[in-house]
C-alpha cells in the first residue's frame, strides 16, 4: 500500500482505512511482515553497544526519569502505595541530585492515595484498567474502570487490549475499544498494552502497534508484566520502528513503553541504545519513553552510587520493594 507523502494525507488515508472491517483488515495484512532473524539480530547487535563513564552516567539519570515505579499486587495496601510515592519522588533520599521517576503505576482503588503521595512534584500518577490483566469484561465494565480511575485524579491510563478478539481476526473490536477508552481517558495520557507474550508473532506485534496508534494511543506498551515472556529488545525495536513510521507517515509521535523483566541498569541502556538508534533523540525523554518496573530503579541507584564513589553500597542503601 503506497502512502502520501504529505503528512496531512497521510492522516486522512490513515482515517479511511478504519472505515470498516474490512478496510482495516486489509490494511493491517498490507503491512510489511517481519524479518525475524534480522530483527532479532540487529536488537542483539544494538545491545552490545558500550556506554562508559560520563555518558553512562547521563544514560543512568535518564533511565530513572522514564521509570513508571509499578505495584500491581492484589496485597498492595495504602501504607506501600505511599511508600512507593515518596520513593518516585525522592529515589534517593541522601542525594538530592537524582531525578525523580516519571510515574507512579497503581490500581484504579490506589490512584487517591497515590495522587496524594506525590503531590507537588513532577511525578504523573498511572492507572492499569480495563479488568488488567486479561482485559476479560465487557466493555461497560472497561469503562467504568478508566472513569473510576480519572475521577480519582490519574494522568494516565494503561488498558490492556483484548487479546481474544485480535488473535481471531476481530480488529474492528479492538480498535473500537481503544478509541472508548481514550474517549473516556479525557485528558490522560493513554497506553495501549498488547501483551506481546500473547500474540505469537512479530507480525501480530507489528499489527497491533499500528492499530493501537490509529486508535489513538499515546503510547504503546509490550506488556503486563504478568506472564512468561513480556518486554524484549526485539519486541521493544519492532515497536519503535512502528512509532517511528507512523511519525514519518502521520507527523504524529506516540511513546513506547516496555514493561515486565527489565531489572538491571546494563538492560535499561540497552534499551536506551534501542530508541536512538531505531527511533531517535526525539524518544530519548519520558514523555516519549517509559520502563514499567519495580525493581529497575534500585539497580540504577545502586550502579549511580558506585560511579560517584568508586564502590557498591551495603544491601540497605536502597528500599525493598
Amino acid at each position: 500500500m503506497t502512502m502520501p507523502t504529505n503528512a496531512s494525507a497521510a492522516a486522512h488515508a490513515l482515517t479511511d482505512v478504519t472505515a470498516s472491517d474490512s478496510t482495516l483488515r486489509r490494511f493491517l495484512h498490507g503491512l510489511p511482515g517481519v524479518d525475524a532473524v534480522g530483527l532479532e539480530g540487529r536488537a542483539a547487535s544494538l545491545g552490545t553497544r558500550s556506554i562508559k563513564t560520563t555518558a553512562k552516567a547521563y544514560a543512568i539519570d535518564l533511565a530513572i526519569s522514564m521509570v513508571d515505579l509499578t505495584t500491581l499486587e492484589g496485597a498492595d495496601t495504602p501504607g506501600k502505595v505511599r511508600a512507593l510515592g515518596a520513593k518516585a519522588v525522592r529515589p534517593d533520599p541522601t542525594d538530592r541530585t537524582v531525578p525523580p521517576t516519571a510515574a507512579v503505576c497503581v490500581y484504579p482503588d490506589m490512584v487517591a492515595t497515590a495522587k496524594e503521595a506525590v503531590a507537588g512534584s513532577p511525578v504523573k500518577v498511572a492507572s492499569v484498567a480495563t479488568a488488567f490483566p486479561a482485559g476479560r469484561a465487557a466493555l461497560g465494565v472497561k469503562l467504568a474502570d478508566v472513569r473510576d480511575a480519572v475521577a480519582a485524579g490519574a494522568d494516565e491510563i494503561d488498558m490492556v487490549i483484548d487479546r481474544g478478539a485480535f488473535l481471531a481476526g476481530n480488529y474492528m473490536k479492538v480498535y473500537d475499544e481503544i478509541v472508548a477508552v481514550k474517549e473516556a481517558s479525557g485528558a490522560a495520557r493513554l497506553k495501549v498494552i498488547f501483551e506481546t507474550g500473547e500474540l505469537s508473532t512479530y507480525d501480530n506485534i507489528r499489527r497491533a502497534s499500528w492499530l493501537g496508534m490509529l486508535g489513538g494511543a499515546d503510547f504503546i506498551k509490550t506488556s503486563t508484566g504478568k506472564v512468561a515472556v513480556n518486554a524484549t529488545p526485539a519486541n521493544t525495536l519492532l515497536m519503535l520502528e512502528a512509532v517511528r513510521d507512523f511519525r514519518a507517515q502521520t507527523g504524529i509521535q506516540v511513546g513506547v513503553k516496555p514493561a515486565g523483566g527489565i531489572r538491571t541498569t546494563k538492560d535499561a541502556i540497552k534499551f536506551l541504545v534501542l530508541v536512538n538508534e531505531t527511533a531517535g533523540e526525539d524518544w530519548l525523554d519520558n514523555h516519549w519513553f517509559r520502563f514499567g518496573a519495580s525493581s529497575l530503579l534500585n539497580d540504577l541507584l545502586m550502579q549511580r552510587q558506585k560511579l560517584a564513589t568508586g564502590r557498591y553500597s551495603g544491601p540497605d542503601y536502597v528500599t525493598v520493594d
